[in-house]
């Protein structure tokens, strides 16, 4: 018979919530990786629809199977997650055009950090030492990574200056993930599915109108593209709800980090593109943040 002790060194490396959290930042990767693929000649606005329309119909496929309402239990705040939801794709879509990639990114991957300074006064969630270490130590992977000219000064002469209204659209953008993360935290007692359908209710009639006048209809395997799109988004969606549902915003969103390091996969698997030795470290950081965020206890007031 094992002992209390022995028990709890078998104890998993991640618990359930912080492994769906890891799955969450994988197919969030998967996602991205097939949105620049689509990209490349589909307007974002209308990938976001595609999107959308295929979450909406597996989601409601989920939802009918298992016999359960699609309004959930709590509607206004369903409705404040989805309306979130819409506004935060758009800032990070609107920042991506307006900046470099390495500065937008920085600034999306602004909102685990606000999540952890918010969370204590949204949520009563105390984070431990290890939390505030961990998710520092994950950011700081991040700017490795990205390399903004912004604070490591200019790759090469003639770069341009930011714009300042993609700034300040990604910062907004950073918060409203942030504050969407809280949200979905909140709604810890509804089912994850539903949490899913509600967002492409909202994001389908208000995105709409921004992306008819600039409609390109797919071609060939840019359909298939779209699809993964959508069933990468739908994983992401339910993974992470299902996290922020078993665990505090600040560790669960730490984890997140994971996802640059994912990217980078992508980029040399998918787009040729080779890591600098900068890159590998702040990948090793991101890591690093991870495991110290799924070690931690957790400390809610």
């Amino acid at each position: 018979m094992s002992s209390p002790t022995q028990s709890s060194n078998d104890a998993p490396l991640l618990s359930p919530g912080l492994r769906a959290m890891l799955w969450s930042a994988l197919a969030f990767s998967v996602m991205s990786a097939m949105v620049k693929m689509a990209g490349s000649r589909i307007p974002s606005a209308e990938i976001a629809i595609f999107r959308g329309a295929i979450t909406l119909v597996i989601s409601g496929v989920m939802i009918w199977r298992a016999k359960i309402s699609p309004w959930g239990k709590d509607t206004r705040w369903l409705l404040v997650r989805g309306l979130l939801g819409c506004i935060g794709l758009h800032c990070y879509y609107f920042a991506l055009t307006e900046l470099p990639l390495a500065e937008a990114t920085v600034i999306q991957f602004l909102n685990p950090v606000l999540v952890a300074a918010l969370a204590p006064f949204a949520l009563g969630e105390k984070p431990g030492p290890r939390d505030v270490l961990g998710t520092l130590a994950g950011f700081a992977g991040v700017l490795l990574i990205a390399r903004p000219s912004t604070i490591f000064g200019a790759h090469e002469e003639g770069d341009v200056v930011l714009s300042s209204a993609g700034v300040i659209v990604g910062l907004l953008g950073a918060l409203v993930s942030a504050l969407v993360y809280l949200v979905v935290r909140r709604l810890k007692d509804e089912d994850a599915r539903v949490v899913v359908f509600q967002l492409p209710l909202l994001v389908i009639p208000l995105t709409l109108p921004i992306a008819w006048p600039i409609w390109v209809w797919p071609e060939g395997s840019e359909w298939l593209v779209l699809l993964g799109v959508g069933v990468a988004t739908q994983i992401g969606q339910v993974k992470m709800t299902e996290a922020l549902q078993q665990e505090t915003a600040a560790r669960a969103t730490a984890v997140s980090f994971a996802q640059v390091a994912f990217a980078m996969g992508f980029a040399v698997l998918v787009f040729h593109e080779i890591p600098t030795p900068l890159t590998w470290l702040g990948a090793l950081l991101v890591f690093a943040g991870t495991l110290l965020v799924a070690r931690s206890p957790t400390k809610q007031g």
